[in-house]
This record gives structure tokens, sequence and C-alpha cells, in this order.
């Protein structure tokens, strides 16, 4: 099957993690134009050594967590997206009862209130097409999280519920929202975490973590034409893992 797509120029939230390097190469192979966020010179760096191979093909933008205004230098009139995938996650694992409320804070603000912004402004540039796609990568940890990832689990639930009610309120002009959550990838913090913990396979009925093609191959899929009525709608890609109960 050959996919279709109605816009070209996407923008890739966290554009230095494993995955989202990933995707670029799936989106530039598919003829699309990645443009990922960086937070500073050194992940500007490794997404350009990462995507050596196809200069001229994507661009980076700079975009921190800590400061609004970087928004702005994303979303100018001549560069909004067509399409939004977020990656974009800070990191806090912790037990609940042993962290610092600036750390509590801090983290809720970057991975909630700072991504309400984006994802408000991406929308208002979108409407002014009449259409536009915005796919969050959630974890399927936002349901079944590990001890130390209640901070984790519960900013991604809360920004799953701003994906959510986005694609209700707009999907009548043109623009739609997925969350994906994935489940054991062998990629990032996940394959570390596998490798320490490898009777956790078990636990999933295919017996295999996922890999990142997967991930980036379905991400294209939904960005796709085949998948316009998905929407305001949470996925679970886990293999299996969450659908009985957790046997080691």
């Amino acid at each position: 099957m050959r996919l279709k797509f109605s816009g070209s120029r996407v923008l890739i939230l966290g554009g230095t993690c494993e995955l989202a390097l990933c995707l670029a190469e799936y989106l530039i192979k598919a003829q699309l134009y990645p443009v990922l966020s960086c937070r500073n010179k050194n992940g500007r760096q490794q997404i350009e050594s990462s995507l050596s191979a196809f200069k001229e093909k994507f661009e980076t933008v700079y975009l921190d967590l800590n400061d609004a205004d970087s928004i702005k230098s994303i979303f100018s009139q001549n560069n909004q997206p067509d399409y939004l995938v977020d990656f974009a996650q800070s990191n806090l694992e912790s037990l609940i009862a042993s962290e610092s409320s600036y750390d509590i804070n801090r983290y809720f603000a970057e991975n909630i209130s700072f991504r309400a912004e984006i994802i408000k402004t991406a929308a208002r540039g979108m409407l002014k097409k009449r259409r536009g796609r915005l796919i969050f990568i959630s974890s399927a940890a936002a349901l079944r999280p590990n001890p130390g990832q209640g901070f984790y689990a519960a900013a991604k639930l809360a920004s799953e519920a701003l994906y959510k009610n986005l694609g209700l309120e707009m999907g009548s002009k043109g623009i739609t929202t997925v969350s994906l959550r994935p489940g054991y990838i062998n990629a990032g913090r996940g394959e570390n975490f596998i490798k320490q913990n490898k009777k956790i396979t078990r636990a999933i009925p295919v017996k295999r973590a996922i890999e990142p093609c997967e991930v980036a191959e379905t991400i294209l899929f939904l960005l796709s034409e085949s998948a316009r009525s998905f929407n305001a709608v949470e996925i679970t890609m886990d293999g299996g893992m969450s659908a009985g109960k957790l046997i080691l």
C-alpha cells in the first residue's frame, strides 16, 4: 500500500531521541520534510550527524521546555507545520514521597503547561489551512507505571487529555489527534531497562520488545490519509502486555 499525505512539513518535538531520529529517516524516504527540535548546540550536532546522509532534506530548530520564547521561533509565519509529532519528555523518575516540591513543579510546568502552549500554537497555525495532524508519543506506563514512574505517568495522562480534547474540539475543522502508547522499546532508557530486567519480555505475549522501526512505521501510517478517521484516541502498542495479568 502506498501511503498518501495531505502535507509535507513535520515538526518533531524531542528530535534528538533515538525514536525521533529513526522516524525522520522514514519521513524523508516518504518525501516528507522533518523539522527536529533540539535544546542546544550539542543536540543539533547529534541530529545532523545521525541524518548526515540526508543533507538539505531536514532542518533543526531550537526548543527549550524552560523557554516559552522559543515557541515563537518554531512557528513563524512561513514555517507552519502540517503535522506535529511529540516525543518531548524531560526526566523525573523518583518515588513520589521523596521528591522535592521544586522539581515536581518544574517537571509539570515543562511537560504539561509548556506542551499546552505548543499544541495551542500549532493548532492555530493549522486552522488557517483547515487541516493538520498531531501525534503524541505517550507510553503504556501511563496506565501501568512501574514504581518510580508516578510523575512520568501523570504527565503522560495529562498530555493525552490535552491532545484528546484538541481532536474533539477541532476535528470538524480538519485538525485531528492521536496518542500512541508504546510499551517496552529497544531504544534509549527502555533498552537499558530491558537489559537490566531480562525477565520482563516474558510478560509480553509476543515475547519481545518493540523495535524502533516498528514505532516509526506506525507513526508514518498515522500521519497518512489512510488513518484520517483515527481522532481523539489512545492506541496501545505493547505486544499485548497490557491485555492481561503480568506473569513473570
